[in-house]
């Protein structure tokens, strides 16, 4: 496969076949929305295809240009950068609202804002979290089916393999895409299936233990996480408050849950990069105390960090903690992909800001005070990044707090 030749790929072919059938999970009849990079166009095309194939009613594409985005930072006026796109975001959420199904692919370059004004940048990121918040409200309540698959981008790829020419590295990066996707079996849909049963088993043991906090602690971390009163454990295929069930990330390797946002202490350090709007933010320590963080450094990106940090009371406190083996395929390809649909898939991470009301028991039936009363956190934003690490230990601890092995050098300990 080269770049030249995106409509002979079979891979990406049967990457978009499983999205609309098993990622999305599109019911005849419903409307698609599909935001994607403007290169990714061969890719819309195909889900385009097996979505009309699949009965769809309407399938609308929106379009980002990272050329347009740049030429906001080099020539706009200042107060641009406190203004966002409130229309778009709420004609989207009217959208779900009408149970429209939602399909995102990344693919952008994760550094493209690396040279541009962290002032100006966390500017733009809280005026979008702000304009942003009734398409997120939807989503993190799971209202309708949605997915997030990406594409092999081609400043991406240079970034991930730079010692590769342009081509090369997105081809690398293409089979990398499609690997973790399991688009390489025969048959990706039963493939998922199969994994789908892996994850599910994890998320049954856990909701079994129902335990009170998770203790983490391995090289420069020591970390309590409290978890929320009536939490529950996901992984993998989930149902939407609609009645669908889909897989909203592909790949994915993760079972993740709601912390209590008011019981989170210790140091942590991160173990891989975040890569958050277009700004490599390295080497991340912070310090919580009673839910909040009270500390926090970055060796790269700390100025985008901790604006990040300011955008709203609840960006200090946890929305989600997840749990990923370090032999997962994706950590195991020891390819660091500098994109969080990726990352988080190679490591247990934990999430500032926004939690999922999904994860909670009966979670569907809760109001936003219901899930707040629990425990879950509220915030304009919602961003993961990696803590795990082949040296991560994680005990489970009941309410009575008698210990139970969760993980040990990485690996589950069931």
């Amino acid at each position: 496969m080269t770049k030249t030749n995106w409509d002979e790929s079979i891979e990406l072919d049967k990457l978009a076949e499983l999205s609309i059938k098993t990622g999305v999970a599109l019911q005849p009849g419903q409307d698609l929305l599909v935001t994607a990079p403007l290169e990714a166009a061969p890719l819309v095309r195909r889900l385009a295809y097996h979505a009309y194939k699949a009965g769809a009613g309407l399938v609308t594409p929106f379009y980002n240009d990272p050329e347009v985005v740049l030429a906001r930072y080099q020539n706009a006026s200042n107060g641009s950068f406190d203004k966002a796109t409130d229309w778009l975001y709420e004609g989207m959420a009217n959208a779900f609202d009408n149970n429209t199904a939602r399909l995102a692919i990344v693919g952008e370059d994760p550094l493209l804002l690396s040279e541009q004004d962290p002032e100006t940048v966390g500017r733009v990121n809280k005026a979008v979290s702000k304009a942003s918040s009734p398409l997120r409200e939807r989503i993190t309540r799971f209202d309708v089916n949605w997915n997030i698959i990406a594409w092999p981008g081609a400043r991406w790829a240079k970034r991930v393999f730079p010692n590769l020419s342009k081509d090369e590295a997105q081809v690398a990066l293409a089979e990398a895409i499609f690997k973790a996707s399991r688009v390489t079996t025969l048959d990706p849909v039963n493939a998922w299936a199969i994994h789908n049963r892996d994850l599910r088993g994890r998320t049954q043991w856990l909701n079994g233990k129902n335990f009170a906090a998770l203790h983490f602690y391995g090289e420069d971390t020591d970390l309590t996480v409290g978890l929320a009163d009536g939490h529950e454990w996901m992984g993998g295929a989930s149902v939407a408050r609609n009645g669908v069930t889909c897989n909203p990330n592909i790949p994915s390797e993760e079972v993740f849950t709601t912390p209590h946002a008011l019981n989170v202490n210790g140091y942590v350090k991160s173990t891989k990069p975040l890569s958050h709007q277009g700004t490599l933010i390295e080497d991340i320590a912070v310090t919580f105390k009673d839910g909040v963080i009270t500390e926090a450094f970055a060796s790269t990106g700390e100025e985008v960090f901790l604006k990040l940090l300011d955008t709203d009371e609840g960006a200090r406190r946890l929305g989600e903690v997840a749990l990923v083996p370090n032999s997962s395929p994706i950590s195991q390809s020891n390819i660091l992909f500098y994109n969080t649909l990726f990352d988080e898939n190679a490591a247990c991470h934990i999430a500032l800001g926004q939690c999922y009301s999904k994860c909670f028991k009966d979670g569907d039936k809760l109001s936003n005070d219901d899930v707040v009363n629990r425990g879950g956190n509220n915030s304009m934003v919602h961003v993961d990044w990696m803590i795990g690490s082949v040296s991560m230990n994680i005990d489970g601890l009941d309410a009575a707090g008698e210990v139970t092995p969760v993980f040990r050098n990485g690996e589950w300990a069931l």
